[in-house]
């Protein structure tokens, strides 16, 4: 496509090949976009709940990932049709925002387009589809805020956090340690929380992975961990009282910006010149030691000499530490980043109780541990695991469990899950519909029909009949009022998910039905495209 202008002066645009291009409009286009959104959420609906299977994705480079997470799978898939795109955007919405639940709003999604597609056939007009979407939409949120249940915690009982934190890692890859690795998602997040803002930054708290050992090994630590180790092996492994000099300078002698040339004809110029380096480098050192820090911690690289010096004078040293983890230790510590040894003072260095090399058993794999800082509001979870596919599925599932637990410092309200919450507010939007007198009754039963498919969808993936346990907890929950009935994916022999345990946050709930339904209202609206044939 390219823009031209005539002999007025007026633009016009010219589309390059032209015969290659065809041009869909109406409820033709309408019809195709549905089809392929819908291809994209057949395909996740088989990963969604703790029965959900998991996905295989080899990228372009050989790499192997294995995962259930919606978010994940939708990024690493190849999707060439931009309608199917806007469903992997929807997902890294409900991640950006929420952290949990990709796979459900992509299935959440993806039904009601299916239930939409047949409003269509019926001859229905796609606005007043919307508007029928949009009433349903609000009557289940107005729903989920009535059924809602007030989560009681406080520092010194954070069982039902834990609790949260595993129905949120059981559908996962690491569910059999769920407990375990919850614990460490709720004291990560305390350890950080502003509890009288309500308001947690997960940026304080890192996921380091380390391979080797198992998982069960994993361990929290309430300070930072480096993928670093000391850069002198004499120096000591372990310092107490550390005042840390955080630099973003290389300890060498300053290069000019311009180009330059030094020849040397003798002996006693070579020995002047590594005089001369060697009083930079005394400089450099003497400048840290004045300011009394013990420990060095240094973006960049430094070579023998200086980290000799750097021992001789009982200076512990760290180099090539990430940006990232610099700015993290610097929040950690309460220290200044310094990137010029003209500006070390004593007032710009960090503290901490304890700095240990740490190591792990005959795998000579080392990390840096920074306990005890400054700013106590910093915390990581060092995962093991015996290889990089299942440190990577560890981490994700960790994201999701952290986000979960935010989510309830910020509102503590939450929905019971396995499918309760949506029979619910079917059975709600099902009633409302029978009172409409309106065509978008027939938008809000279709509505009610696409939140059974998430039901539905654990039902069939956990070996259930679908249909009759639809039904069966369907008459339950009008018959005895009880909106915390569910699918029972574990077998567990109840439908009660509060003896199970299973919540899910009323805030990633609600997000859920929003964002699907703003994405069919979007979909149902383009009836004009444009596209070469490769992608039909």
């Amino acid at each position: 496509m390219s823009l031209v202008f005539d002999e007025y002066g007026r633009p016009f645009i010219i589309f390059k090949d032209q015969e290659k291009q065809t041009r869909t409009k109406g409820l033709e286009a309408i019809r195709a976009n549905i089809a392929a959104a819908t291809s994209v959420s057949r395909t996740m609906r088989s990963s969604l709940g703790p029965n959900g299977m998991d996905k295989l994705l080899v990228s372009a480079d050989g790499d192997v990932t294995v995962t259930n997470d919606g978010a994940t799978i939708l990024k690493e898939m190849n999707v060439n049709n931009e309608v199917a795109k806007l469903m992997v955007d929807l997902a890294r919405s409900q991640d950006d925002e929420i952290g949990d639940g990709t796979t459900g709003v992509v299935v959440l999604a993806g039904a009601l387009l299916e239930q939409a597609q047949q409003l269509l056939d019926r001859g229905m007009h796609p606005s007043r589809i919307s508007d029928g979407f949009d009433r349903a939409c609000a009557l289940a949120v107005d729903h989920l805020e009535q059924i809602a249940h007030v989560l009681q915690r406080s520092k010194a009982d954070t069982s039902e956090l834990v609790r949260a934190a595993m129905t949120a890692l059981s559908s996962k890859v690491v569910n059999r340690h769920s407990q375990a690795l919850a614990e460490m998602c709720v004291r990560a997040v305390l350890a950080v929380a502003d509890l009288e803002r309500r308001d947690v930054n997960l940026e304080l708290i890192k996921i380091e992975g380390k391979v080797g050992g198992r998982l069960e090994d994993s361990l929290f630590v309430e300070g930072i961990v480096i993928d670093k180790d000391m850069s002198h092996p004499q120096m000591p492994k372990q310092v107490s009282g550390a005042k840390i000099c955080i630099l973003t300078a290389p300890f060498e002698p300053p290069k000019p910006k311009t180009k330059h040339r030094l020849e040397i004809s003798s002996v006693e110029q070579y020995q002047e010149l590594q005089q001369a380096e060697r009083d930079y480098f005394t400089s450099m050192v003497k400048r840290v030691k004045e300011s009394g820090a013990n420990l060095v911690i240094c973006q960049w690289g430094f070579d023998d000499e200086a980290n000799s010096l750097l021992y001789q004078h009982d200076i512990c040293a760290v180099r090539w530490v990430g940006g990232v983890e610099i700015e993290l230790i610097a929040m950690a510590t309460g220290g200044r980043i310094i990137p010029r040894f003209e500006e070390i003072t004593p007032e710009k260095l960090g503290h901490a109780d304890c700095v240990r090399e740490m190591h792990f058993g005959t795998t000579h794999d080392k990390v840096i541990v920074i306990e005890g800082c400054h700013n106590t509001r910093a915390a990581t979870i060092l995962v093991r695991g015996g290889n990089k596919m299942v440190l990577e599925e560890t981490k994700r599932s960790l994201h999701d469990a952290l986000c979960v637990v935010r989510n309830l410092i910020r509102d503590q309200r939450i929905v019971y899950g396995g499918g309760a919450s949506e029979i619910a507010c079917s059975i709600v939007i099902s009633e409302a519909a029978d009172r409409c007198l309106g065509p978008e009754q027939y938008a809000m039963r279709a509505f009610a029909e696409a939140l059974d498919a998430i039901p539905i969808a654990l039902a069939e993936n956990s070996g259930l009949s679908p249909i009759e346990t639809l039904s069966s907890i369907k008459a339950r929950q009008i018959a005895e009022q009880k909106t915390y009935l569910g699918v029972d994916c574990l077998g567990i022999g109840t439908m009660d998910m509060r003896e199970q345990n299973v919540y899910e946050t009323l805030e990633s709930k609600k997000q859920q039905l929003l964002l699907a339904t703003q994405l069919c209202k979007m979909i149902l609206k383009i009836d004009d495209m444009l596209q070469p044939n490769s992608l039909n």
